[in-house]
């Protein structure tokens, strides 16, 4: 049968895959399931990270080795990478450049982390302004720590009291972000919002994506400090822009004299200098994480040079002790070390346009599967990043995002990938290219890809 809309699919066809994947997964990984049944006893929930525990499998996958685009689990199977590490590893495993340069730093150099900066720092600044417009940079250890510092400087400098986010958006731990627009149109914190200090809004004002509208309302009275934003949302699934909607952002900021930040995080994908290089925006803060330091620790903000002269200049500001801004590791030597590495050796322009093609390429292979057995599906791609939805629509809104969310196809995916000797990103349907993915890779994955969506729809 061929399912004319999602819900035709037939479900107990679907339950029965899954079982089989279930037991499959569970057969293939004993030790893994040694290695969880022991560390139930002394972790949390059993995992290091409370996110470990939400990946696919009865118990999670242990992983012995990791090196360009392939990990090795405890097993001894070894998987094509397309999740590297929900981005952390968009540089591929330990690359050699980067792992040259900390090698350097702690063997002959030395010195981790002194609370005092080196000239790696000062390229890495360079170099961040380069790609992204901004003047002047400083570092944290993760992105969460760069978004909340920024969010803090810019109500410090605009001397007014709240924030906007989207609906469903996710920026790290940043109490202020974690709040939705509820079913009745109005603010409310996210279902499962843990141990919030305050009720999210009371801080944050909250619109859909997409909206223009409801932001330019949002912002008309003024006492927003600044939109924190990735320039296409990620973190719900790929949900692009509408026409137009990105300069209309920057229009109303200007109006309203509201700051701008782009959360390039995840959306560094779409090249050199992200979305605000590829698509020529103009924030006024830029925050980074994850990749810059080829899978070292470190995230990174840079800011125009007039909000920079309004954060030095405030007498009342306490940006060197205990005012909430810094931390005694962001910055440190061996992370510096790291991301000079990663941007002047890995993520170079030649690796981007060689992602981005194969980025491509895993679109088209996909879609190709779509109409092949005429799955009313979407493949949705950002650069060196591309998703598959199981809805007929790209989502425009993280309303419509979350709402296209079907649990069992996802985790039958999910497994049925492993199984094959693909990973994917756990908490989507994502997959990330890296400087070492081949062409044979991807390939792979449409192989496997077909396979699933025939004995689905069989």
């Amino acid at each position: 049968m061929v399912a004319a809309v999602p819900g035709e699919i037939d479900r107990a066809r679907l339950r029965a895959l899954l079982e089989r994947e279930r037991a499959k997964y569970v057969s293939d990984h004993p030790r893994s399931r040694e290695l969880f049944e022991r560390a139930t006893a002394t972790l949390l929930g059993g995992v290091p990270m409370s996110f470990m525990g939400m990946l696919t499998g009865a118990f999670p996958l242990y992983f012995e080795g990791a090196m360009g685009n392939r990990v090795t689990d405890v097993d001894g199977h070894t998987y094509i990478d397309f999740c590297l590490g929900d981005t952390g590893a968009m540089t591929g495993h330990s690359p050699v450049p980067v792992l040259e340069a900390v090698q350097e730093r702690l063997q002959t150099k030395g010195g981790i982390t002194t609370m005092l900066p080196t000239e790696d720092a000062t390229y890495v600044g360079a170099e961040l302004q380069r790609r992204f417009g901004l003047p002047y940079w400083q570092f944290a250890l993760t992105a969460t720590d760069a978004n909340r510092w920024v969010l803090r400087m810019c109500r410090m400098a605009q001397k007014r009291p709240r924030v906007l986010v989207f609906s469903e958006c996710y920026h790290g731990t940043v109490d202020e972000t974690i709040v939705i627009v509820g079913p009745d149109g109005r603010p409310m914190a996210k279902p499962g919002n843990v141990g919030p200090q305050v009720d999210p809004t009371q801080t944050t004002r909250v619109v859909e994506f997409n909206d223009t509208e409801a932001l330019a309302a949002a912002l008309r009275t003024r006492d927003v400090a600044c939109v924190l934003m990735e320039p296409w949302m990620t973190n719900i699934g790929i949900v692009p822009p509408q026409p137009g909607f990105l300069e209309a952002v920057r229009v109303l900021c200007d109006e309203t004299g509201t700051l701008l930040i782009n959360d390039e995080t995840h959306t560094f994908s779409a090249g050199l200098g992200g979305c605000t290089r590829a698509y020529g925006l103009r924030p006024d803060v830029v925050t980074i994480g994850k990749a810059i330091a080829g899978g070292v620790p470190m995230g990174a903000y840079g800011v125009t040079e007039e909000l920079a002269a309004r954060i030095l200049g405030d007498p009342d500001a306490d940006l060197v002790d205990q005012g909430g801004v810094g931390g005694t590791l962001a910055g440190n030597a061996m992370a510096s070390a790291a991301a000079r590495a990663t941007l002047e050796h890995v993520l170079t322009d030649e690796a981007f346009a060689h992602m981005i093609g194969l980025g491509t390429a895993y679109t088209e292979g996909v879609q190709s599967v779509l109409d092949e057995y005429a799955v009313p599906w979407v493949i949705v791609q950002l650069g060196a990043r591309a998703e598959y939805r199981f809805c007929p629509r790209v989502p425009r809104t993280g309303y419509q995002s979350r709402a296209a969310h079907d649990g069992e196809i996802e985790e039958l995916m999910h497994l049925y990938t492993l199984n094959r000797g693909l990973f994917i990103t756990p908490f989507h349907n994502m997959a990330l290219m890296c400087p070492a993915t081949s062409r044979a890779d991807v390939d792979r994955h449409t192989e496997v890809f077909r396979g699933a969506v025939r004995e689905l729809l069989a």
